[in-house]
Formats: C-alpha cells, structure tokens, sequence
C-alpha cells in the first residue's frame, strides 16, 4: 500500500487518554498490515512511556482527539505529539470517532486470528481506551487512502510494548541502538556504528524493520528467546543449510512484505471520472503486485527443499506453516491460469513496464490485445528514430534510455558532439559526462506509447479483478507468508551471517534464567570490538546477594564504555542473538535504565544538573525487581557534598530491591557501601602510574584501588600552573587520610555480617548451577571448611 515508502515508516499511529493519565495507543502499519494495540498508565510527568513508543514507530501520521489540559496540569499526549513530532502529520478527530463499540467490532473482524486467540472478549473493558483509538485510526485509513480493509486480513497484537523488554528513549540514545551518538571515532578515519548498522544486513525491508523493531523491544518470553537461539545454533552447526537457506531468501523479492500486505486492502468502488488521473497507476500497482506475489509464490518450493531437513523448532514451525500449507500452490496455480509464465518480476524500468502489459495472457481480452499492439508499434517506432538519429547526425553512441517519469529520451556522450546541437534536440540538459536531450517526434511517440501502456493496464486490471478476489479469500496466508519471511531474514541474513564474520568461539549462546545471577566472562562490545581488534574484555557477576557493582578508576580508563558493553550484550542475548563473550547466563531484564552524559537540555530550560536529576527521577519512580540500572558520574553536575549525598541516597534505595544495579563513579568514598551493606561489589579499572603518567590497562578488577591524584595528573598535563597542582595535592591527601581511616573503622565494624553473607552469596550461586551430586557435595564440604579457617 505504501509502495514507495522505503524503510520510512509506515506507521499511522492514533493516541487517546483519559483523566487517569492512561493512555491508549494504536499503531497501524500500512506496510506490513498489523495493528498494535497498547494501553498503560502514565507513571511520569514527562509521559516517558508515550515518548518512548512515538520513537519506536516513529508514525508518518499521528491521530489524536480535540486537545485539552491533561488532569493535575500534565502535559497531555497531543501537546507531547506537537513538541517531539513536530515534522509529523497531525489530524485531529472528533471525540465521536473514538468509539470504543465500534472499535471492538472492527477488531473482531479484521484480525487474522480468531477474537478468542486475541484474548479479546476477556480484555475488552481493559483495552477499552486502545479499542477507541483503532476505530479513530482505522476509519481515518480507510476515508484517506480510499480503501476498504479485507476481513480477517490484520495481525492484531495486544499490549505489544510491554510484552517485550522496555527501553526508554534516553536510553536508547545513550546507548546508540539505533544511531551513534558521535559520527566518527576520535584520532581515526572509522566511521562509529551503532548496534542496528552492525547487524543490518539484512536483505529484506521488512526485515531490516523487524531488526530495528526487535532492538527497541527485545524479548522478555524464555521459551521465545530460547526457540530463537535454537535456530541460530542450528545454522552455525550445520553450513549447508546456512547458505541453502540464504540463497532461497535471495529468490524473494526484496519488496515481497509490502506487497503481500497490499492484498489487504481493497479500493473502494467509485466512479471513472473521480479516479481518471489515479486510474493507470492503481491499475499499474495492482499488476506489479500479482508479478511480484507469483516471482514470491514460485521461489517457495527452493525454500522447502532447503528446510525440509531442518531440525530447530523454529524452522520446523516454517516448514509446516508455509511449505506443507497447499494454499499457496492453490494461489500458485490460480495466477498460473490467467498470467503468462515468462512473465516475471524486475526491477528495469522499461522491462517491468513491459512485463506489466504483457502480463495477462493473450487472447484474454480483445481490447487489451490492440492496447498492446498499439504499445509495441510505439516502442519499436521509438528505438527506429533513435536509428535515423544515429545516422543523419552522425552519433554512433546515441542512446535511448528510460525511466517512469520522463519515458524514453536521448542520451548523447559529450565527446561525440562537434560544435553545436543540431536544432532537432531540445530540453538539452548536461548529465555528468553525457548530455540528456529529446526531440519533437520523441515526445509525441512517448505520449503514444505511455498512453497504449496506461491503456493495457487498464484492461488488464478489468481481467485481473477476479484473480485479486480469490487471492483476498486467503489472505491470511499471505499474512503469513511475510512475517515468516522477515523472520528468516532477520535470524539468517543478520544475526548469523554477523557471527560467521567473526573468528570462531568469539560468540557465545547466552542461558537465561528467570532468578538467576547476570553472569559473563569476558564479555566485549559489540560496537568497538569491530573497530579495534585489541579490544580488552571484562566480565560481570551481579546476582540477589551482591545486586550492585560500584565500578572505579580515573577519566578515559573505559567505564563508560563498560556500562554501555553490558547493556548491549543483555539486549543482544534477549533478541535471540549470540553475544561476544566466552560465557554467558543471564536472567531475563524486563527494563534498562541508564543515566550517561552530561548535556543542559535548552528546549526545557534544564541545566546539566536538572536533566541528571529528571532522569534519575524517572528511574526511581518505574524501576521494578527485573530492571538493569547503569548510572555513570550520578551527582557530579552539582557540589562535591550534595552530589555524594544523593549518589549515596540512590544507591542505598536501589538496594533494598532485587534489581541488578551498575555505578560507574570518581566518589571514592562511596566503595564505604561495601563496608555497611554486603550486597555492594567495589570494582576498578586498572591503571599503572609512572614518572606521573597514566598507563591504562582496560581491565576491570576486584577491590577498590587508590590513584592518588589522577586528576590532578590530568590538570598538570592540560597545562594549569605547577604552584596550583602542588597546593592542590596537599589538600587533597589531608581529606583521603580522614577518609582512610574512617573506612577502616568500618571495616572491623562489618567484618562479621560480611563473613555470613560472603556464605549466602556462595550458596545462591550453588542453587543455580548444573553440576552434578558429587560436585555439589565437594563445594559445600570447601565452603564449610573456608568457613570455619576464616578464608572467605
């Protein structure tokens, strides 16, 4: 339907809220057919959740009801719309068209799937505010682009944002998911990618969008995730069907998801004289589509032959669903009838304008059959007078081009032309080393020749109606068809070719556990490690007994980049992916929150401090037991007392939850944590100090480590007077000694209950583990006796 949308966004996107501040959303995809239907509470004054889905769809049209002031002031989602989508289509409904009724029967009979499988009859009066939304949207659709949608054609999913993992916008910025913050690497010619320009090799659109999809909103389902992983394990295993099934995928047209959703609509019936101008070109739309759906049809039976031995569940499921379903050989066999066998899908211009005239049968129609005539007389009248040209001008490289817009035209290269153009020639335009030109004669025959192929299509589409009914009776399976499609797409042609580009064993499976520990050694980044290949890797080990790292170590020794490494490998892992790690069990994140960067946010009139402050706030407020939190540099913007003061405040309220929580810090007084609350893991990057230079090693290790100084290292290097750094280190060493030895104070103060948990934390680990009795007995039998020795 949007057949030149490319990988623009297909999204007509239809918000409505009440004065609860909840808000319902539903978000219509015109590429791929499917209706996403979401409602939720708004937990913050900023409406965090609506921003984070507007940037997930990123709608060409967004749909709300007349505006009015939100309950208690807030903001309201149409204001929301107007500030972040400022470039987008905004349409304004009447509050009538927000029918929730009327939303519910639609939704009964557009889905795909039985109203039972949807669960719909059960949520009808908890979805009520996105049922509203869907009978605002789809009524706008369907008047807009003058269509009606076929019955039992959508795939319909319900509450799908938060089915899958949440990551809020300013975490998807700060962690360059989608683009990276900084175009290129400092001190190299690299250009930096983010994770979806490292995967996105996909062949597909709708798969590249499935990817970008998958990225925003990895999977929290075990059982999905671990089908996926299946799949991908099977592929690496065995190379014939990896490369099999990435040459059946080549077969498909790289269009096939749009068009298969274009049976799903059907154009409403008006008369010729409205429609004369649009005719030709819906006419010509709809014959490209039947082309492209047989080219689709005829490359299924490789892709059977190719998964018929396949083993993983997930490719099983494919097998069955499309290459054991006789549907579509009944299709296959119903285009076969009414359109010519040679005739196939291409992208040339002339080539598919001719395999578009030519695509029914002949002997079809009477008048089709003069259309063509009348088409190849022009065509062959055309390339004669380019013959005539070649000779009376003396232009042995004249050639004769053409494209959609302007038809056929002259194309001359620039060193055959002595002195001036013959007077024949006109709209002479200079084209690089050529000059693009046409002639009288020229134009008059395209008029002809355009208007014999408008004429055909016309008359083709009259014999295509039928076909087009029968092929919407099952178009469900076409639904189907390209989900699956863009599945396979997204698993063989990204994710495995990525890892076959890498050296064996840098990738590894991940093992998810529901309350398991986040657990990987040596673990890397997937971004970077592609950019340099010394690449220096770094584990984790956060579980219930020791949920927070306060990570350590002086400017430019790799925090930041570690923080951002273990985020991206959990979303790698929960999109069904492998990650670059040599070992890896995960329990499964249903939220990242990040706080990284230090920038004043001007269009809200927010210093550095302020912006730090909202965000933490928005953590706080919706962290729940499953969320992963990295805050790198918490309380820096503000005074060294206050900034202390609310790092410690978070931190200490982050650990009376079971989330898993990661402190990137300079406030070396804040490893004290460890000393008053056994669940705190001090870590620090390494660094060797010599003749006051900082060598960096990259490496994280355990414990705390003093630098002494390393700032001042760095103001010394910047050029500050040597009198100023002096007084500055005496200051400096005064303020460590009290803090030293207020440290060790504590330390003997906390020894006991660090002993009993240090065995707590051991005996969670063993509860998780595989391994067998005996080893099982072994460990406990070294624990008892490291804890008797005090050896802990």
């Amino acid at each position: 339907m949007e057949e030149d949308a490319g990988e623009r966004s297909s999204f007509v996107v239809g918000f409505i809220e009440n004065r609860a501040k909840e808000v319902g959303v539903a978000a219509f995809d015109l590429r791929s057919a499917s209706l996403h239907l979401s409602q939720y509470i708004e937990t913050s004054s900023s409406y965090q959740n609506t921003k984070t889905l507007l940037q997930f769809y990123e709608p060409m049209v967004i749909i709300v009801s007349p505006n009015k002031l939100a309950a208690d002031g807030m903001v309201g989602v149409s204001q929301l719309a107007d500030r972040v989508c400022s470039s987008t289509k905004k349409v304004i409904m009447a509050r009538g068209c927000f029918d929730d009724t009327r939303g519910a029967v639609l939704v009964k009979g557009l889905a795909a799937k039985e109203p039972s499988a949807l669960g719909l009859d059960s949520y009808y009066k908890q979805y009520y505010l996105c049922l509203a939304a869907a009978a605002a949207t789809i009524k706008w659709i369907e008047a807009e682009k003058g269509v009606i949608i076929t019955n039992h054609s959508l795939l319909v999913t319900f509450n799908g944002s938060f089915d899958h993992m949440n990551i809020d916008s300013t975490s998807v910025q700060n962690l360059e998911i989608i683009e990276p913050m900084h175009s290129s690497l400092l001190g190299t010619n690299n250009k930096k990618r983010s994770l979806f320009h490292l995967l996105k090799t996909t062949r597909t659109i709708g798969g590249t969008r499935l990817l970008r999809a998958n990225l925003l909103q990895p999977l929290k389902d075990i059982e999905t995730i671990n089908t996926r992983l299946d799949c991908l394990d099977e592929l690496m295993s065995n190379e014939q069907l990896f490369f099999g099934l990435s040459q059946a995928l080549r077969k498909f047209p790289k269009e096939t998801d749009r068009v298969l959703c274009h049976f799903c609509f059907k154009p409403k019936r008006v008369t010729n004289e409205v429609l004369a101008l649009d005719n030709g070109r819906r006419s010509q739309i709809m014959i490209s589509n039947i082309i492209l759906l047989k080219t689709a049809l005829d490359a299924l039976p490789l892709l059977s032959k190719v998964l018929k031995e396949a083993k993983s569940c997930l490719l099983g499921n494919v097998y069955k669903s499309i290459c054991e379903n006789e549907k579509y050989t009944a299709i296959r066999k119903r285009i076969g009838e009414v359109i010519d066998e040679d005739v196939l899908h291409t992208r040339v211009p002339f080539v598919a304008r001719t395999q578009q005239c030519f695509a029914v049968k002949a002997g079809a129609d009477g008048l089709l059959d003069m259309a063509r005539r009348s088409f190849c007389d022009t065509s062959e009248a055309i390339h004669s007078l380019a013959n005539k040209y070649r000779q009376d001008f003396k232009l042995p490289n004249l050639k004769i081009p053409f494209n959609n817009r302007q038809g056929f035209y002259f194309s001359i290269p620039q060193k055959d032309i002595q002195g001036k153009m013959p007077s024949k020639f006109i709209q002479v335009v200079k084209h690089g080393n050529n000059v693009h030109c046409s002639s009288l004669e020229l134009a008059s025959l395209n008029v002809r020749n355009k208007s014999a192929a408008k004429e055909s299509w016309l008359r083709t589409a009259l014999c295509l109606e039928a076909l087009m009914d029968a092929i919407r009776e099952d178009v469900s399976v076409l639904t189907v068809l390209s989900e699956v499609l863009c599945l396979l797409d997204m698993m063989v042609n990204s994710f495995a070719h990525t890892i076959s580009t890498k050296p064996v064993d840098r990738y590894t499976r991940a093992r998810f556990t529901c309350d398991g520990p986040l657990a990987i050694d040596s673990g890397r980044h997937p971004i970077l490690e592609s950019i340099h290949n010394d690449f220096i890797p770094n584990g984790i080990f956060l579980s219930e007994a020791s949920n927070m790292a306060i990570v350590m170590g002086p400017n430019m020794s790799g925090k930041s980049t570690y923080l951002q490494q273990v985020c991206l490998m959990v979303i790698l892992a929960q999109v069904g992916c492998y990650i670059p790690a040599r070992f890896a069990t995960l329990r499964v994140v249903d939220r990242i929150f990040t706080r990284m960067g230090t920038m004043d946010s001007l269009e809200s009139n927010s210093s550095t401090f302020m912006t730090e402050m909202k965000e933490t706030a928005f953590i706080m407020q919706n962290v729940s037991h499953r969320s992963l939190i990295v805050m790198d540099e918490l309380g820096r913007a503000t005074s060294s007392s206050d900034g202390f003061a609310i790092a410690w405040s978070c931190c200490e309220h982050l650990l009376a939850l079971k989330a898993y929580s990661i402190f990137a810090t300079h406030m070396e007084n804040l490893s004290a944590l460890s000393t008053m609350y056994p669940n705190v893991k001090i870590l620090h990057f390494d660094v060797d100090v010599r003749n006051n230079r900082m060598d960096f090693k990259f490496q994280l290790k355990d414990g705390s480590r003093h630098v002494p100084h390393y700032g001042l290292m760095l103001a010394g290097v910047a050029g500050l007077p040597s009198s100023v750094v002096e007084t500055a280190k005496r200051i400096t060493s005064r303020i460590t000694e009290k803090e030293m030895n207020r440290m060790e104070v504590n330390c003997r103060q906390y020894e006991d209950v660090q002993l009993i948990y240090r065995v707590a934390q051991r005996l969670m680990c063993l509860k998780y583990s595989d391994q067998d009795e005996d080893s099982l007995r072994e460990a406990l039998q070294n624990l008892k006796e490291s804890y008797i020795g005090g050896r802990l």
